[in-house]
């Protein structure tokens, strides 16, 4: 908190600039709209930019037409300009149209903001039990003497002793409607600031490999070197301390039981009547859900920066990438030189930016060098008797379709198995379709397969007479689980 820190932070941070702007009320109130209340993480430009542009002509209606004069879209990309960042445009893998995400120091700045309003009621007394179990959580998990740890369990036991003959004699304490509203209020900022944890982890991922990669390009000794040098750095990345934390927080997540008891304890709170007076967020009902989807979208990245990574490790395509291989470490490294001292004046010089334009009937038609002498051999007629349409046929199965409808189905639900899937949407592409479900349970979804149990999928198709017949596979009990 030293002067020289705060100032660099004021001239700097994305935060303290955001609430340093003259537009800093539109760009937290549309951003906490779009972003942070629905907790969405990747938006198009065409949508963001639509609902911007709804925005600014309410604002326009109400304030003046010279109230903000840009386009919607010149606004997104100069909130998304480095000098700003408050948020992140990026293009994702496979499409051509750019995409916009929330940075975690506007969504901080955002948090803040949100802090600052009145709340009708502060409670202390969860925040001060929050503190003292994680005190306590310390204490004991950092104690190596035996005889302590047993003086501790015992005394947990006998207070457990104590509170079961209680409740078995009639006494049962129950927390009254302060107490519940003051523990709900500590457990919804919590759910919500978790949610922002997501984002900034996701980032810090995406920090790591970015160091990585530039490790990479300025790359000068040997190949195995750099191949070491790039798997330390991926260990490192899932090692360090926010990827075990967020391994830890994933694998408990995961778990189908846990799942089922946080659905059930927030039917439960939300039901009782203190809690439903405080008028809690409808969404608040799903947050551990919020939870999975936000996760999963980190777990993609880290998966996607480990995909980059391996792509360092194909001796093919480096041999055969060589010379590409070699322009590209030149553009990178001359990048990265230039990245925090940016040239004046004229970078490059480029010829002929004009387009030429060349008629197609001024072209000469192709002459051919040599005549082809066609020899008149007699074509023999096959008797082999071969059904030609299935040269024909192409099989196309939709992988999203097929895991949106296993999303669905396991959403109401803790497990399904594969013939429940298959009865519910038939087959259409027969066992190509079975093939796909069989797939996505071994790589995208956690399954659990039951030989004991046979089960039989059937379905229906049109054999080369175009008549529908029913065909069927048998094979073991297949859960998805959720």
């Amino acid at each position: 908190m030293d002067f020289i820190t705060l100032d660099a932070l004021r001239n700097y941070h994305p935060a303290w600039r955001l609430l340093r702007s003259d537009h800093a009320p539109l760009v937290a109130n549309f951003l906490h709209r779009v972003f942070v209340l629905p907790n969405v993480r990747i938006i198009s430009a065409a949508d963001l930019a639509g609902a911007l542009e709804d925005e600014l002509y309410a604002l326009r209606q109400r304030l003046g037409p010279e109230a903000f004069p840009k386009d919607a879209l010149d606004y997104l990309n100069d909130w998304a300009n480095p000098e700003k960042s408050w948020l992140r445009k990026f293009y994702a893998q496979g499409s051509d149209e750019p995409q916009f995400d929330l940075t975690p120091a506007t969504e901080k700045a955002i948090a803040w903001l949100n802090s600052l309003t009145a709340r009708q009621f502060v409670g202390t007394e969860s925040r001060l039990l929050t503190l003292f179990d994680l005190l306590r959580q310390m204490s004991e998990g950092s104690e190596s003497d035996p005889a302590i740890r047993m003086a501790e369990l015992q005394k947990r036991r006998d207070e457990i002793d104590v509170e079961i003959a209680r409740v078995l004699a009639g006494d049962i304490t129950l927390l009254d409607d302060t107490a519940l509203k003051d523990r709900f209020q500590q457990f919804t900022q919590l759910a919500r600031e978790l949610l922002g944890d997501f984002r900034e982890v996701e980032h810090n991922f995406r920090l790591l490999d970015r160091r990585v990669r530039e490790r990479i390009a300025l790359w000068e000794g040997a190949k195995g070197a750099l191949l070491e040098e790039i798997m330390g750095e991926r260990d490192a990345i899932a090692d360090s301390d926010q990827g075990r934390s967020f391994r830890a927080f994933w694998d408990f997540l995961m778990s189908s039981q846990r799942q089922e008891e946080l659905t059930a304890m927030l039917d439960q709170v939300l039901g009782l009547g203190p809690v439903a007076a405080l008028r809690p967020d409808a969404r608040m009902r799903r947050v551990h859900y919020d939870w999975l989807e936000a996760g999963e979208h980190t777990q993609r990245t880290v998966a996607q920066l480990s995909q980059q990574l391996r792509r360092f490790l194909d001796d093919k395509a480096w041999l055969e990438n060589r010379r590409i291989m070699d322009i590209l470490h030149s553009i990178e490294t001359k990048a990265l030189a230039l990245r925090d001292n940016p040239p004046t004046g004229d970078v490059m010089e480029m010829a002929e930016l004009s387009a030429r334009i060349e008629l197609p009937m001024e072209r000469p038609l192709h002459t051919p060098t040599l005549k082809p002498l066609i020899a008149a051999i007699a074509l023999q007629a096959g008797e082999d008797d071969v059904d030609a349409a299935t040269l024909y046929q192409q099989v196309f199965v939709d992988t999203a379709q097929l895991t949106g409808h296993i999303h669905r189905a396991l959403q109401d639900r803790a497990q399904i198995t594969l013939r429940e899937l298959t009865e519910s949407q038939p087959l259409r592409q027969g066992l190509a379709e079975l093939v796909v479900y069989l797939q996505l349970g071994s790589v995208t979804f956690k399954t659990a397969v039951d030989e004991d149990t046979p089960e039989q999928i059937r379905w229906r198709t049109r054999n080369r007479n175009n008549v529908v017949v029913e065909k069927m596979a048998q094979l073991p009990r297949i859960i998805f689980l959720r």
